[in-house]
């Protein structure tokens, strides 16, 4: 989800300042939720200024480099292992206890595909007459 735009916010903020403005009001007639405009009034009086904080790039990845770098090695010598048996392999020989989807998700990154035989319809074939 995208920051609202630093126009919109100068605007609601300067809504809120005109006398007798309720904060419900401003939401209303901006068509933003009550919510955003407490937290950006807030953020006005903290901070001094109206404009989003900057993104932190997200929570931490679950597995660092290496434990990435061994899955990729893993997944190599045997390309078919399911990906409970990945997670497994992680806890034995790392300690490291993560869910399967984190598993899928680093893989997924190193462009690893999970399709064990590619799809196929069996051939009919009709006798010869």
């Amino acid at each position: 989800m995208k920051a609202y735009s630093d126009d919109l916010r100068e605007k609601v903020a300067a809504a809120c300042q005109r006398p007798g403005q309720r904060q419900h009001a401003v939401a209303a007639q901006f068509g933003v939720r009550l919510s955003f405009v407490a937290k950006l009034l807030r953020r006005q009086r903290t901070s001094g200024t109206v404009a989003a904080k900057p993104w932190n790039g997200g929570p931490a990845r679950c597995l660092d480099a290496a434990a990435q770098a061994q899955l990729v090695a893993w997944v190599g010598q045997q390309p078919d292992i399911p990906l409970a048996e990945l997670r497994a392999l992680l806890a034995a020989q790392n300690g490291l206890r993560v869910c399967v989807s984190t598993v899928w998700q680093v893989l997924a990154a190193h462009d690893l595909r999970r399709k064990k035989k590619p799809c196929m319809r069996p051939h009919a074939t009709r006798p010869a007459s």
